[in-house]
C-alpha cells in the first residue's frame, strides 16, 4: 500500500473499485488545520477528470497496468475485435477507448494495449503506418506556398496530402499528428 503523501503524477490508483491515473498532485498546507494532498485524477475508463483530497497518512491502492500487444481483426457492432498476441485470446475493445484512433485501424495492425485484469484502459497505435489512398479531392492553398489536397485513406482517415498523390498510392502517415510523411 502507498500513502497519500507518495502520490505523484503518472501513478495509477484503484479508488472505490475504479482505476484512475494521477494527472497532478500538490501538498496543501493551511494555517489552522492539517495539511492534505489535493490530486487531479483521470478515470481511465470514462476519461472523466475529478479532484480528490487525501489525508497525508491515508493509504491508497496503487495498481500497475500491464502492456500487451493486440492485433486488429475486424469491427463487431460498436466494438472492435482484437487478438491478444501473447495468449491468443480474442479481446473486444469499446469504441470510446479507441476514440479517433479507430480511423487508422486496418486488418493485421498490431497496437499496444494497457490492461488492468481483463479490462483495457488505453491503446497506442504505431506512430507511422503505410496506408493506401482511396480518394483525393481538389487542391487547397495552405499559407500561400504549400498546396495540398484532401485525401481519404483505406481506413477512413482523412488527411491533407501533396498534389502529386493519387488514388491507389500507398503513403506513410504519422498517426499521432494526423499528417502525411511520404509516398512509399
Amino acid at each position: 500500500m502507498t500513502t497519500a503523501n507518495q502520490i505523484s503524477p503518472g501513478m495509477t490508483l484503484n479508488i472505490d473499485g475504479k482505476v484512475f491515473r494521477v494527472e497532478s498532485s500538490v501538498k496543501v498546507t493551511v494555517a489552522k488545520g492539517t495539511p492534505f494532498i489535493k490530486a487531479k485524477l483521470r478515470n481511465l475508463l470514462t476519461d472523466e477528470m475529478i479532484e480528490r483530497n487525501f489525508k497525508l497518512d491515508q493509504t491508497v491502492q496503487e495498481v500497475s497496468l500491464v502492456e500487451r500487444q493486440i492485433e486488429f481483426l475486424y469491427p463487431e457492432g460498436k466494438e472492435y475485435l482484437f487478438l491478444d498476441i501473447g495468449n491468443l485470446d480474442q479481446v473486444l475493445v469499446p469504441a470510446h477507448i479507441l476514440s479517433e484512433r479507430v480511423h487508422y485501424l486496418k486488418e493485421g495492425i498490431i497496437i499496444k494495449a494497457m490492461f488492468y485484469g481483463d479490462t483495457i484502459f488505453a491503446v497506442e497505435l504505431p506512430q507511422f503506418l503505410e496506408i493506401m489512398v482511396v480518394k483525393t479531392d481538389g487542391a487547397e492553398e495552405d499559407n500561400g506556398s504549400n498546396t495540398t489536397k484532401a485525401a481519404v485513406l483505406e481506413t477512413g482517415a482523412k488527411i491533407q496530402v501533396p498534389l502529386f498523390i493519387e488514388n491507389g498510392d500507398v503513403i506513410k502517415v504519422d498517426t499521432h499528428a494526423n499528417e502525411y510523411i511520404q509516398r512509399v
